[in-house]
C-alpha cells in the first residue's frame, strides 16, 4: 500500500473513533440526564442512583482523557467495572443468592487487586512520555548517516 492510502486510512479511522466517542458522550449524557429527571420525579436519591451517575460521569471522564491523551488507562474501566458490581450488589443484596454475593465480591476483589498491580507495574516500569507505539514491539534506533555517508 502506499503512504496516501496509509494517510486516508488514518484518517478514517480517526474520524470513525471521533464519531464513536462523541456518540458514547451524547448517549452517556442522555442516560444521565434521565436518571437524574427519574430520580427527581421520584423524589428521593437512593444509593444505586449515585452509585449509576457515577459510572456515567467515570464514562465521560474515560472518553475525556482518550481524547487529551491520546490514550486509555486500562485502569478506568476496571473502575467502572468495580462501580457497576457495586450497584448491583447494592440493589439486589435481597434477591441475590449468597454465593452469587460471593462471586460478585470476588470479582470486585479481583478488579481490585489488578488495578493494584496495573497502578504497581506503572510506578515501578513507567513507560516513557509520550511513546505510542508500545504495541509495536521494540523500539529501535534511527539509522543515522555520518557525513562519509556512512550509516551509524
Amino acid at each position: 500500500m502506499t503512504t496516501k492510502t496509509h494517510k486516508i486510512g488514518r484518517r478514517l479511522l480517526k474520524l470513525i473513533e471521533y464519531g464513536g466517542l462523541v456518540i458514547i458522550t451524547i448517549a452517556t449524557l442522555i442516560a444521565g440526564t434521565q436518571e437524574i429527571m427519574t430520580m427527581v420525579a421520584a423524589g428521593r436519591v437512593t444509593l444505586a442512583d449515585l452509585l449509576l451517575l457515577f459510572i456515567y460521569l467515570e464514562v465521560v471522564a474515560m472518553v475525556a482523557v482518550y481524547l487529551e491523551s491520546g490514550k486509555l488507562p486500562v485502569r478506568m474501566p476496571l473502575y467502572i467495572a468495580i462501580v457497576a458490581l457495586a450497584r448491583y450488589l447494592a440493589l439486589d443484596i435481597k434477591n441475590i443468592e449468597s454465593w452469587e454475593i460471593i462471586a460478585v465480591s470476588s470479582a470486585i476483589l479481583i478488579l481490585t487487586v489488578s488495578v493494584f498491580m496495573i497502578r504497581f507495574g506503572k510506578y515501578r516500569y513507567p513507560y516513557p512520555e509520550g511513546d505510542h507505539e508500545l504495541d509495536r514491539g521494540p523500539a529501535r534506533k534511527p539509522v543515522r548517516e555520518n557525513s562519509d555517508h556512512s550509516i551509524k
